[in-house]
């Protein structure tokens, strides 16, 4: 009965760890995303000759740091569910 419990107790605990780990990386994901897209405004703002180059370089950044936080969210969203 008890070891039933504390199963359970472990089991919600762990759903509950993967949810946060998921919502931790969307967010820092959102956070990065951010100051690169803020930085890359305020560069083209100040040379904009460099502005095609910096829009490459930024949408590849961003897309890094989506592909790394779908990943999280996937790894965190297994754990939950097993």
């Amino acid at each position: 009965m008890l070891l039933a419990i504390l199963l359970e107790v472990i089991g919600s605990l762990s759903q509950f760890g993967a949810a946060l780990g998921a919502g931790l990386a969307v967010i820092g994901a959102g956070i990065g995303i951010g100051k690169i897209g803020g930085n890359a405004v305020e560069s083209m703002a100040r040379q904009p000759e460099f502005a095609s180059n910096l829009q490459t370089a930024m949408i590849i950044a961003s897309a890094l740091i989506e592909g790394v936080a779908l990943f999280a969210v996937v790894v965190c969203l297994l754990i939950g569910l097993a």
